[in-house]
């Protein structure tokens, strides 16, 4: 009988049903109260000042020779890794893993979004493990 109420010819029309926390109200309560600090702490404000001391302090990446297509959008940030290795991503995880960055790579492409909260210390790390990462996997 279960099965029979979500049973249809049509695959389109079989078994519909919707995702359990849509339009959840706690989680809708959670993300109007993010808002509300985005809004009264200046979040966007910081981040924007955020970005650019991370775009300062990634110089060397954007140049180098090995990596293309260096980019960012708010507070994310990518690059494609020039190389044809299959096994590039990962290599370069878990070289990244090891000095204390969870990085992703997608194929050749590498993206991170920092935390908010990124001090001067942390953008160094940053800066200074994925470029150590680069230099194990891609010499």
């Amino acid at each position: 009988a279960v099965y029979a109420a979500f049973w249809d010819d049509s695959t389109a029309r079989g078994f519909l049903h919707s995702h359990s926390y849509t339009g959840n109200p706690l989680a809708c309560r959670a993300a109007l109260a993010t808002l509300e600090i985005f809004e009264t702490d200046g979040v966007i404000a910081a981040n924007r000042r955020l970005a650019a001391q991370i775009d300062a302090a990634a110089v060397p990446l954007a140049a180098d020779p090995r990596l293309r297509h260096f980019r960012h959008t708010g507070m994310i940030w990518a690059f494609d890794a020039n190389t044809d290795d299959p096994h590039f991503a990962r290599r370069f995880h878990q070289e990244a893993m090891a000095r204390g960055l969870l990085l992703r790579p997608l194929g050749n492409t590498v993206y991170f979004m920092p935390p908010y909260i990124l001090g001067d210390e942390e953008i160094e790390l940053l800066v200074s493990g994925t470029q150590a990462a680069l230099d194990a996997v891609l010499p």
